[in-house]
């Protein structure tokens, strides 16, 4: 008899790409994939641990599934970033737990999922540098959208950040192999590719010894069915004219850049362990403007770093007024155990780096709106992800959207269209992060 397994994955999109490697090995097992938790075997519970709100939603999800115990679920698996970070931590403080596989571990999948089954219990750790980046994937996005993962890791070192520590030094996956995988991918249907790494713009240096982001564009344009290539987790630094010049010359590469950049006081970003200045940021963001006129940016911030005084506060808070960014997060700074921000003198005071975040997101929501408002009368490309009978609208992304991050755009039209289709649509009316409109028919 085949198990019954769920899976449950948390946090970025890199991690939902490893979720999807074990999906495949669990269906290739012949273990039957369910999608309700009530319904498994066994849970597989794929986890982040990269702040501190990632690892209370990671503890949640499997209070959750231990509370299933007693109404049939036979075990539980925890994998991902917090498995491998607080390891012998889960099962000592959440007996409930019968499997942890650290993050070199998860092609141990079904052997974990089948001892799980049994109320068997073990922990494996495997080297996280030597662990496989490719493999057979069941996708957990829509048919037409697929995340690429062009490696794991990270040499940054930013000092906040557990991720080197979690996930290891960068490490590329062959620029062959992941053409192939962008080949299999628009063969099954996939028309967008959105691509991800701890830190996109350096891929290749490590295999390399020399940056081949640009080359790996240039052989992903060439596949055959994907309509557009976006670009997410890209570092200022690595923003070159040869990328700029290479996006403004595409077809399929979007003009969307994701571009994490935490702050803008030197001070605060030379103790984050940020290479670059506030006008070295300047500098790129009025090259990106000069170059993609139409560039949709989309950029994140920390509020309440170590040391930030109310003046720097308000220097990052009159930098993102001057910049205009169309996508922008923030987020309050999460002391992260073993980065040596964590042990930095005048740590900010929760209650103030929560003020200083929704102050800056108020801003924020102030700017977008206004942006949005700009688009009215304009016509874009929009792929339709659904309609909604209730509504009587479709719903959809433009090339301003990233998946599950960013706005929609919503539309009415005469015509019929199926999912992972595009429509030009005019857009008819705006708010701070959707757009509205009717197909240009």
């Amino acid at each position: 008899m085949s198990i019954k397994v769920a899976m449950i994955s948390l946090g970025c999109p890199k991690n939902q790409v490893e979720a999807e490697h074990m999906l495949a090995l669990l269906a290739d097992a012949g273990c039957e994939l369910v999608g309700d938790a009530s319904e498994a075997q066994v849970a597989v519970v794929n986890t982040c641990g990269f702040i501190d709100s990632a690892k209370q939603e990671a503890i949640d999800s499997i209070l959750e599934m231990a509370a299933l115990k007693q109404q049939g679920l036979c075990g539980i698996v925890v994998t991902g970033c917090l498995a491998e970070r607080y390891r012998q931590q889960i099962r000592q403080q959440m007996p409930e737990v019968d499997v942890v596989l650290g993050g070199g571990s998860v092609g141990d999948i079904v052997e974990a999922v089948q001892q799980a089954a049994q109320g068997k219990s073990f922990e494996r750790y495997a080297d996280i540098e030597k662990a496989p980046l490719g493999g057979d994937r069941l996708l957990t996005t829509p048919f037409y959208t697929a995340y690429l993962k062009l490696g794991d890791g990270c040499d940054n070192f930013c000092t906040y950040c557990a991720i080197p520590l979690i996930r290891g030094r960068l490490r590329s996956r062959p620029l062959e192999e992941l053409v192939q995988e962008a080949q299999a991918l628009a063969q099954s249907g996939v028309r967008e590719l959105v691509l991800v790494a701890q830190d996109t713009t350096r891929y290749g240096e490590d295999l390399y010894g020399e940056n081949r982001f640009c080359d790996l564009l240039r052989e992903l344009e060439r596949v055959e069915g994907i309509v557009w290539i976006r670009i997410l987790y890209a570092y200022p630094d690595r923003i070159s004219d040869e990328l700029l010049e290479l996006m403004a010359k595409s077809e399929k590469i979007l003009p969307y850049i994701d571009l994490p950049l935490q702050h803008a006081n030197d001070t605060i970003l030379s103790a984050m362990n940020r290479r670059g200045s506030r006008a070295d940021i300047e500098a790129v963001l009025a090259k990106i403007r000069k170059t993609l006129p139409h560039a949709c940016v989309r950029t994140t911030f920390i509020c309440g770093f170590p040391g930030e005084t109310p003046e720097q506060f308000e220097q990052l808070c009159d930098f993102v007024a001057q910049q205009r960014f169309e996508r922008m997060g923030c987020f309050a700074y999460s002391a992260e155990e073993g980065t040596p921000a964590a042990d930095f003198p005048n740590q900010v005071d929760e209650a103030e780096k929560q003020r200083r975040t929704e102050l800056l997101m108020t801003l924020q929501n102030t700017i977008s709106t206004q942006l949005n408002q700009e688009m009215v009368g304009k016509t874009l490309p929009v792929l339709v992800e659904e309609y909604d009978e209730e509504l009587g609208r479709y719903a959809g992304r433009s090339y301003r959207d990233a998946p599950e991050v960013d706005g929609r755009v919503y539309f009415t039209s005469e015509q019929t269209h199926e999912e992972g289709c595009f429509v030009d649509v005019t857009v008819t009316a705006a708010d701070d992060y959707d757009l509205y409109g009717k197909a240009a028919e």
